[in-house]
C-alpha cells in the first residue's frame, strides 16, 4: 500500500479525506495534536472493512523544529512516503486593524512555514527513496476572493498557492507533482459558526446554490494522488460549488 500522510486529520475536512483513502486503500498516517473520539471511530471502521489503513500519529506542527525527527520516525515505522496532504491550519477570524500579533504569528506558523518544513523534508525522503511521489496544498477560495475578517488567514492559504507552483518547477523532473485544492466554504464545523442569514448568502453566491461537503474534496484529493493525474502539477483546483465561477 502507498503511504499517505494528512495532517490535521483528527477531525472535519482532514478526517475526511484521511478516511476516505483509507478505504480506497491507502495507508493513511493522521497527523493531529490529539486523537479525536471522531478518528478513533474510523480507524477501527478501517480495521473493520480490511481495505486500507489508517494510524494515528500525535505531533505539534507548530512546532517547526521537531519536525524533521518527527518525519524520520514516521518513515521508520511506515517506510517510503508517497504523498503529504498539508491539509492543517488555523482559521482564527480577526479583522486586522485589531488582530493581536501572537495570532498573525500562529496562523503563519502553523498554515504556511509547518506544511513547508514537513514538505521539505518529505521531499528529500522521495528524492532518495521512490524517485516521485505527490504533495497536495489544502488552500482555500477566499486565497481568489478575500473575505472580510479573515485577511492573515486568506494571506496564508494564497501563500500555499505561490508555494504549490513554485514547488512543481523544482521537483518535476524527479516525478513529484505538486498541486494544491482550494475549497469553497465547506459543510463543516468550521462553518457552523456562521449564522443561517450567513451560510444562506454563502449558498446562494455558488452556480450550485449550496455549500460544499468534505468528501468533494476528498474526491479531488483521491484524484491528485491517483495515476490519472500523473501529469498534473502546479495548478489550483478549486472545489466550490462554483461560487468563483
Amino acid at each position: 500500500m502507498r503511504n499517505v500522510i494528512v495532517t490535521g486529520g483528527s477531525r472535519g475536512l482532514g478526517l475526511e479525506i484521511a478516511s476516505h483513502l483509507a478505504s480506497r486503500g491507502y495507508s493513511v498516517i493522521t497527523v493531529a495534536r490529539s486523537e479525536s473520539a471522531a478518528l478513533s471511530s474510523a480507524i477501527q471502521q478501517v480495521k473493520d472493512e480490511q481495505r486500507g489503513a489508517l494510524q494515528f500519529r500525535a505531533f505539534d506542527l507548530s512546532n517547526i523544529a521537531a519536525i524533521p525527527q518527527f518525519l524520520k520516525g514516521v518513515r521508520k515505522d511506515f517506510g517510503a512516503i508517497y504523498g503529504v496532504i498539508n491539509n492543517a491550519g488555523l482559521g482564527t477570524p480577526g479583522v486586522l486593524a485589531s488582530m493581536r500579533e501572537d495570532q498573525m504569528e500562529g496562523l503563519l506558523r502553523l498554515n504556511v512555514l509547518a506544511p513547508m518544513v514537513l514538505t521539505k523534508y518529505v521531499v528529500r525522503s522521495m528524492m532518495t527513496e521512490q524517485k516521485g511521489g505527490r504533495i497536495i496544498n489544502i488552500s482555500s477560495v477566499v486565497s481568489l476572493t478575500g473575505y472580510s475578517g479573515l485577511a492573515v488567514y486568506a494571506a496564508t492559504k494564497a501563500a500555499l498557492v505561490g508555494f504549490t507552483r513554485s514547488l512543481a518547477r523544482e521537483v518535476g523532473q524527479i516525478g513529484i507533482t505538486v498541486n494544491a485544492i482550494a475549497p469553497g466554504f465547506v459543510d463543516t464545523e468550521m462553518t457552523s459558526a456562521l449564522s443561517e442569514e450567513d451560510r444562506g448568502r454563502l449558498a446562494r453566491r455558488s452556480a450550485l446554490r449550496h455549500l460544499i461537503e468534505p468528501g468533494d474534496v476528498a474526491h479531488a484529493v483521491e484524484f491528485l494522488l491517483g495515476d490519472g493525474a500523473k501529469n498534473i502539477t502546479g495548478t489550483l483546483l478549486t472545489v466550490d460549488a462554483g461560487s468563483t465561477a
